[in-house]
């Protein structure tokens, strides 16, 4: 134990190097299964290449990016004093900069690459079994997942060893360990930039593709949606990946990072005597999240059906569950072991049991919040029960019943957040609302391979149409489809609630840096800022639904020429020209996606220079609420009124009468669905990483602007000074406020 004890900080990247070697061997094991006919794979090499080809041309723009701002960030001259010398950190920060883009851009990868090679493989699976498509499309998934976790925890965990060497820290609540921690936020940065690139341009490209396949294909030409004559059908499956997959992944890998990141600076302020050097509550998320990628590993086990009547759904509830739990368990044996009896964060005690019930609320938040998006999203239920119902008397009916569902759906998970808020800072102050957190993200793991089980059981079912496989195999498929519409909702829904803790718990790193008490709403300027962040997601959102008009526009004219000017497409005489698609929705996603970025990136930026910290966080409580708000909005509307559509291929009863794919209500169907594309996989879950990355942002640039910092043109090289002179005079308490104040 003794050696455990001593060498913990050790075991915590060996943990995230468990779970990159068991994705490893999944990654074999689907790599091994039957990719089906030369026809099959022939489709899927289309899928694939263009999924390669959006994931360099991304690439080029973001190396650029990254860059860049590494530059401006090792330009920036900040200056620190650590052990009695002033260092350069600017030039450590652009470069945890760098390897955390490194490591977001490698997660998407990696998830791109495993989506693109299990989706024929499930198709064929799916000729023999539903048990076994199942079986390859969710270790696709667990791929993904893994990889994003096992990166996270091996990228933050070996760089925090990295920098505790470099700076010599011996103490938990020194200068030099402050200084560790700070510098790890170029990581966290690099990490969310990547995000929302990846998450914005992939939600613009899916999207662009999916609305013009379904416009010209089965609304024009009246062919289903994946027939291999729809020229956009390839670049629709494409998107599916760079969308949901390498989006996703690179979304929840930033969401990881920044939990644990925030975390472990709160957990820097609170003075303890442990078996730790102190260092217990710095650990504590960085250990949770690794053994929950062990729990993520066992609950996967769990993710089984017996025959074709099993329920898919409830296989993967019960791996989800069961990581939920294994994780609550070894929670409290951690807590119980690692933490001091009381504990006290800004004047705030709390026991450590108390601790432990925080991470409680945050996993029961986040198990909550999938249950109501379910719930608003899930075929069968009320709400896309409601959309069924009014689909009967038009389009206008159809749009407005999604409205409403999805406005609707806002209000459970708004007052589950809120009592989760409550709640965990009730235990254990600011550090419980940071540690509910990472309670939460801690089976990140498991959520996204259930998130990236979806994507490919739908490119299953586009590969399965596309070959005119048997009618048993295209059921199989759509069964698995139909959950994995469910569960790609619902995994919106967790990333939404982990962002809106993860922020609440940024904010509050960001108030102690920044040197305020409040945020005094009674002046002017912060409620004006308040007004333009509740703003920022509408423009946002606007300049993202827009860009998917745009682009589908362009796709749809592509599509309506080649039925125009390729003769024997309808036959299947001819080929259609599917690259040409794929290039539209990649040029489009590459040169729409830069505006909503730099918004996210330079407003902080230029709010918090300009106006001061105080204002800037102003700015940052309104884009956290309205972004909250709606993301939540648009991902349960977009979700509902596609299931609403899907529904009507299996049937459904309106007034007594039966009405299948087709028929007028169905035709009302699938125009709320093109709708509710843009919302649920552009706009809606851009809003969490609209909201973390300004407030990284914020967290990165707040010794520059914090309200201690004098007149010096650098903040932190102010600091510094005082901090020298601080141990000069003998002050044992090295915060800035103190500093300030007595020297």
């Amino acid at each position: 134990m003794d050696f455990l004890q001593n060498n913990l900080i050790y075991v915590i990247p060996l943990l995230g190097l468990v779970g990159i070697l068991v994705m490893a061997v999944k990654s074999a094991w689907v790599n091994k299964q039957d990719a089906g006919d030369a026809n099959m794979q022939e489709l899927a090499g289309y899928i694939a290449d263009g999924a390669m080809a959006f994931l360099k041309a991304e690439w080029k723009i973001l190396g650029i990016f990254a860059i860049l701002a590494a530059a401006l960030l090792a330009y920036s001259g900040t200056v620190t004093e650590v052990n009695g010398q002033e260092i350069h950190s600017s030039w450590i920060i652009s470069i945890s900069f760098i390897i955390g883009a490194v490591f977001s851009a490698t997660a998407g990868y990696i998830g791109m690459k495993s989506a693109t090679k299990a989706n024929v493989r499930t198709t064929q699976a799916a000729r023999t079994s539903l048990k076994q498509a199942l079986k390859v499309s969710f270790t696709g998934g667990t791929v993904m997942g893994l990889g994003v976790a096992g990166l996270a925890v091996l990228g933050l965990g070996g760089l925090f060893i990295v920098f505790l060497k470099y700076f010599n820290v011996i103490s938990a609540n020194s200068n030099e360990m402050r200084t560790a921690i700070e510098v790890l936020t170029g990581f966290s940065l690099g990490a969310e930039s990547i995000a929302l690139f990846a998450r914005v341009g992939g939600g613009i490209y899916t999207k662009a593709a999916d609305v013009g396949a379904d416009l010209v294909g089965k609304v024009e030409a009246g062919i289903p949606e994946d027939d291999v004559r729809n020229p956009a059908t390839i670049a629709d499956n494409v998107g599916d990946n760079v969308g949901d997959v390498a989006g996703m992944g690179a979304d929840l890998f930033g969401s990881y990072v920044a939990t644990i990141l925030a975390t472990m600076v709160l957990g820097q302020e609170i003075v303890v005597t442990d078996n730790f050097g102190g260092m217990s509550p710095i650990l504590l998320p960085m250990v949770i999240c690794g053994l929950g990628i062990i729990a993520s590993i066992i609950g996967t086990w769990f993710v089984t059906i017996k025959d074709e009547k099993s329920n898919v759904q409830n296989a993967l509830n019960l791996g989800n569950w069961s990581s939920i739990i294994i994780t609550a368990i070894t929670s409290f044996v951690l807590v119980k072991w690692m933490l001091p009896e009381n504990l006290s964060l800004r004047g705030y005690e709390f026991s450590s049991i108390n601790v432990f019930y925080a991470i409680i609320v945050g996993l029961v938040v986040g198990a909550i919040m999938s249950i109501v998006t379910e719930y608003y999203t899930a075929m069968g239920k009320g709400p896309v029960n409601s959309i069924i119902q009014q689909s009967s008397t038009g389009h206008a009916t159809n749009i407005i019943a999604g409205l409403s569902v999805g406005m609707k759906s806002t209000v459970i998970p708004i007052l589950v957040l809120a009592g989760g808020i409550m709640a965990s800072y009730y235990f254990a102050g600011l550090y419980g609302v940071a540690i509910a957190a990472a309670g939460m993200m801690a089976t990140t793991a498991m959520q996204l391979a259930i998130d990236a089980f979806g994507p490919i059981a739908d490119n299953a079912g586009g590969i399965a149409e596309m070959s005119q496989l048997p009618p048993e195999v295209r059921e199989r498929t759509d069964n698995l489809d139909a959950v994995g519409n469910t569960t790609a909702a619902t995994g919106k829904g967790f990333a939404i609630a982990s962002a809106a803790l993860t922020s609440l718990a940024l904010f509050a790193a960001f108030v102690g840096i920044a040197g305020i008490s409040a945020i005094d709403i009674y002046k002017a300027p912060v409620l004006a800022g308040l007004f333009v962040g509740g703003m920022i997601p509408f423009v946002f959102s606007a300049l993202c639904i827009q860009a998917v008009g745009k682009a589908a526009m362009d796709m749809v004219q592509e599509v309506r020429r080649q039925f125009r000017e390729i003769p024997g497409i309808m036959e299947y005489k001819a080929k259609p020209e599917y690259e040409k698609c794929v290039a539209i929705s990649t040029q489009a996603s590459i040169r729409e996606m830069l505006l909503p970025g730099a918004i996210a990136l330079i407003t902080p930026v230029i709010v918090g220079f300009i106006f001061g910290p105080e204002v800037l966080g102003g700015l940052l409580a309104g884009v956290t609420v309205s972004g909250v708000l709606m993301g939540i909005f648009q991902s349960n509307a977009g979700g509902a009124w596609d299931n609403a559509k899907k529904s009507f291929e299996k049937g459904v009863e309106i007034n007594g009468e039966m009405y299948y794919k087709k028929s007028e209500p169905h035709k009302s169907s699938v125009t709320g669905d093109t709708v509710g594309d843009p919302f649920k996989d552009t706009s809606g879950p851009s809003m969490n990483i609209l909201i973390k990355l300004m407030s990284i942002v914020s967290l990165v640039i707040a010794p520059y602007i914090s309200i201690n910092a004098g007149q010096s043109t650098s903040a932190l090289n102010q600091l510094g000074k005082h901090e020298i002179v601080a141990k000069k005079n003998g002050c044992c308490n090295v915060k800035r406020s103190c500093l300030m104040e007595k020297h």
